[in-house]
């Protein structure tokens, strides 16, 4: 359930980062509260991916999803 929820979430997000010439890849949701994502396309590379994960993507998860605590890239 959760799991959806993050994914419906995140095509919210994908098409800011589309508009750049990357992506987003949902890769896991733990227990915790942790959900996994890897950034594709120009977004994988850019200096600015860890700022787009946790002030961008985090943000806006946490926001939505309550249960989600933590946003990290692998």
């Amino acid at each position: 359930m959760l799991e959806e929820q993050v994914k419906a979430a995140l095509d919210d997000v994908r098409p800011s980062l589309q508009a750049d010439g990357g992506d987003v890849e949902f890769v896991s949701f733990k227990d915790d509260g942790t959900v996994s994502l890897k950034l594709t396309g120009a977004c994988g590379g850019c200096p600015m991916a860890q700022m787009t994960l946790k002030m961008g993507i985090e943000n806006y998860l946490r926001e939505k999803i309550p249960q989600v605590k933590a946003v990290v890239g692998v």
